[in-house]
C-alpha cells in the first residue's frame, strides 16, 4: 500500500539525508539492483566496486546482467581509490561505493573520477545511516543512495525495508513506477516492474526512529570510542576512521593477523581461535565477511581465482565483529574490553 505515511516518511527522510527526493522500496536489495535498472547498465556494461563487501552489494549489479569488477580496500576497509582508475574501461559505466561497517567512504575522490569518466555514482549506504564525508551525509553524493533499513540496521524497521535518495527528479519518478510493477498510472505498465513497495506500518515506525537518530549514532560513537581508548591488546588491529569523514559504527571491526601457527594445536586461524576464545568466555561475536564475493559459490561464474584480491581475502581471513548495539551497558561493554585484554596466544 502506498499511503500517506510512506509519502511523509519519504520527504522527511529526503530532508535528513541532504537530497531532494527519497523513494520507500522493500528492502536494501532492491534498492540496490532497482537503482542499476533505472540508470539503464545491464549486459555488458561493467560496475567498480570493492572487493569486501557484501554480497548484496554485487547481487545489485549481477541481477542486471552487468559485470561487477573488484577493487582491493584500504586501510579504512573502504575502496582503495588509488586502484580505481587502474580499473576503469571503456565498458565501466558506474561506480558502486559502499560506506561499509558505517564508515563514509572518500567520495570527493570517488565523485571526481564519476566527473572525469561520466559515470553513474550509486552509493550503497545500507550500514551508514548518517554517516557524512567532508560535511555531506551519504547517500546524497551519488545518483542514487540505497538504503537498508533491516531491523540490526542503525536505523531498523520491523523487518526487511529500504529506500532509495536521488536529486534528480526523473529518477524519482522511474524509480516509483519500477517498484509498483512497472506502472505510474494504475493498470497502465510502462515497464517491467517489481512489487518493491515500503508499507505504511514500516513507514511509520521509520518516522519515529528517524526522530532519534542523533542518539542513536552518539550512543554508537561513544561506545566506539570506549573500545578505542581501552582496548589494548597487541594481537588486534582496531578500526582507524578516514580523517574527513565519519563513521556511525554500524560495526566494531577488529583485525585478528596470524601471529603463529595454530594448526598443532586447534587447526584454526589466530582470528578463529580468538573468537573461540571469546565465545568460551560468554562474548558473542560475528564475522562481516567471511567469505569474499569473488570466492562465493554463486560468482565462480566470473572466473577470479584465489589470490587475485589478496587484501580482500586477507581482511576476510582477519576481521571479527565486537559486540555492537544500542542500549548496551557500561558493565557489558567493559566485560568484552577486559575479556579481549586478558587474551594471549
Amino acid at each position: 500500500m502506498l499511503g500517506k505515511e510512506l509519502e511523509a516518511f519519504e520527504e522527511e527522510f529526503a530532508s535528513y539525508v541532504g537530497t531532494k527526493y527519497a523513494v520507500g522500496l522493500a528492502s536494501g536489495l532492491d534498492a540496490l539492483w532497482l537503482a542499476f535498472r533505472v540508470l539503464g547498465i545491464g549486459k555488458g556494461d561493467e560496475v567498480i566496486v570493492q572487493g569486501n563487501t557484501y554480497i548484496a552489494s554485487v547481487m545489485g549489479i549481477t541481477i542486471n546482467s552487468a559485470t561487477p569488477i573488484f577493487v582491493e580496500p584500504d586501510q579504512y576497509y573502504q575502496i582503495d581509490v588509488d586502484e580505481i582508475e587502474k580499473k576503469i574501461t571503456d565498458k565501466t559505466k558506474a561506480i558502486l561505493a559502499v560506506h561499509l561497517y558505517g564508515q563514509a567512504a572518500n567520495m570527493t575522490r570517488i565523485k571526481a573520477l564519476c566527473e572525469k569518466y561520466n559515470l553513474k555514482l550509486v552509493e550503497d549506504c545500507a550500514q551508514s545511516h548518517g554517516a557524512c564525508h567532508g560535511g555531506q551525509m551519504t547517500g546524497s553524493f551519488g545518483d542514487f543512495g540505497c538504503f537498508s533499513f533491516y531491523p540490526s540496521k542503525n536505523m531498523g524497521a520491523f523487518g526487511d525495508a529500504g529506500a532509495i535518495t536521488t536529486n534528480d527528479p526523473e529518477l524519482a519518478r522511474m524509480m516509483k513506477i519500477y517498484r509498483n510493477y512497472g506502472s505510474e498510472k494504475r493498470y497502465y505498465n510502462m515497464v517491467v516492474g517489481a512489487n518493491s513497495r515500503l508499507d505504511e506500518l514500516q513507514a511509520g515506525l521509520l518516522r519515529v526512529k528517524l526522530t532519534h537518530m542523533e542518539d542513536i549514532t552518539e550512543e554508537r560513537e561513544r561506545l566506539a570510542n570506549n573500545y578505542n581508548e581501552k582496548i589494548d591488546n597487541s594481537h588486534v588491529i582496531k578500526p582507524m576512521v578516514l580523517e574527513g569523514s565519519t563513521s556511525v559504527w554500524h560495526q566494531y571491526v577488529l583485525r585478528v593477523p596470524d601471529v603463529r601457527n595454530y594448526q598443532d594445536r586447534e587447526g584454526i586461524s589466530t582470528r578463529d581461535f580468538f573468537k573461540k576464545y571469546l565465545e568460551d568466555n560468554g562474548v558473542g561475536t560475528i564475522i562481516h565477511y567471511p567469505i569474499p564475493p569473488h570466492l562465493s559459490e554463486a560468482y565462480l561464474y566470473l572466473g577470479i581465482e584465489k589470490g587475485i584480491l589478496p587484501k580482500t581475502e586477507q581482511y576476510a581471513n582477519e576481521v571479527i565483529s565486537l559486540p555492537m548495539y544500542n542500549g548496551m551497558t557500561q558493565e557489558e561493554q567493559d566485560y568484552v574490553i577486559d575479556t579481549i585484554n586478558s587474551f594471549c596466544d
